[in-house]
């Protein structure tokens, strides 16, 4: 039982997990991975997301990233521990961050008194945080906090972002949905980069993802032009709503208060990296 809107800690969620993900989408990572041996792009990020878990197979990085084909990530999973090692790749993973919050941010906000704050509310949020059937929030759980306000807000916002994640997953286990189908799903809503931009980055194929659509519609969750039907909007909403329940306990552990600092805090330095340019502009629509 939350105690206040779970709606809100998926707010605060929202301000903050851009300070992780922005480093998906900057060059800095790349280099520093790419420096290891790592071959650039999906490598890098299969490698680079997955290093807390240790050298693991494949199977267990499909199974804990969910919506991604199995025979892609087998493509890089475990070569990339013949090329480096996951101590190395988490070394090079925080440069990479470093660099690229130096880059977007500038150092006056690296060194503000807010960043301090905010990396402190983050924290505090975390201790709320559990491990058991979390294992990417475990994985990363398990390591140092950084020195520096701003590394230390992105291993929180990585904590946090993985957390929620995690419960995500499940709640979509509970809705009967594979990865893939997740996805269809969706992008079905309009509102999600287009079919070819998920097929490519998560290693399906078009045949593969027409047999998901086809699917769905027979579970009577898409129409027979692809759209959502009113069923699959509900299923959506409670898959939402599920998720907002177990990733409640940071957010009740902050409360109303400190959770609503945490988001403005977040949120300005998360729109700092948006007009920096950290975000590519994507195709939307179902694609």
């Amino acid at each position: 039982m939350t105690i206040f809107e779970a709606s809100t800690g998926r707010h605060c969620h929202n301000a903050v997990s851009p300070l992780h993900t922005s480093v998906y989408f900057a060059p800095e990572p790349d280099d520093e991975l790419g420096a290891l041996g790592l071959q650039r792009g999906a490598m890098v990020y299969l490698a680079g997301r997955a290093a807390p878990l240790g050298a693991v197979d494949a199977g267990t990085v499909t199974a804990t990233f969910y919506n991604f084909s199995h025979e892609h990530v087998q493509r890089y999973i475990p070569a990339a521990w013949t090329l480096t090692t996951p101590e190395e790749v988490l070394t090079a993973r925080l440069r990479g961050a470093d660099r690229t919050l130096r880059r977007l941010l500038g150092q006056e906000a690296l060194t503000s008194t807010e960043m301090t704050e905010a990396a402190e509310l983050a924290l505090n949020a975390n201790e709320a945080c559990r491990r058991e059937a979390r294992p990417l929030y475990a994985a990363n759980a398990d390591l140092p906090v950084p020195e520096e306000p701003h590394l230390a807000l992105w291993h929180a916002a990585t904590l946090l972002r993985e957390h929620r994640g995690d419960g995500h997953l499940a709640a979509l286990a509970i809705a009967g949905l594979s990865g893939i189908e997740a996805l269809v799903l969706h992008n079905a809503t309009g509102r999600a980069p287009t079919s070819a931009l998920f097929r490519r980055t998560r290693g399906w194929s078009a045949r593969q993802w027409d047999t998901a659509r086809d699917q769905l519609r027979e579970r009577g969750l898409l129409d027979a032009a692809g759209d959502l039907t009113q069923a699959g909007t509900a299923l959506r909403a409670e898959t939402e709503v599920l998720t907002d329940r177990l990733d409640a306990a940071p957010y009740d552990h902050l409360g109303p208060a400190a959770t609503a600092r945490l988001t403005e805090l977040a949120g300005g330095f998360s729109a700092t990296l948006r007009a920096a340019g950290a975000f590519p502009a994507v195709h939307f629509g179902k694609g």
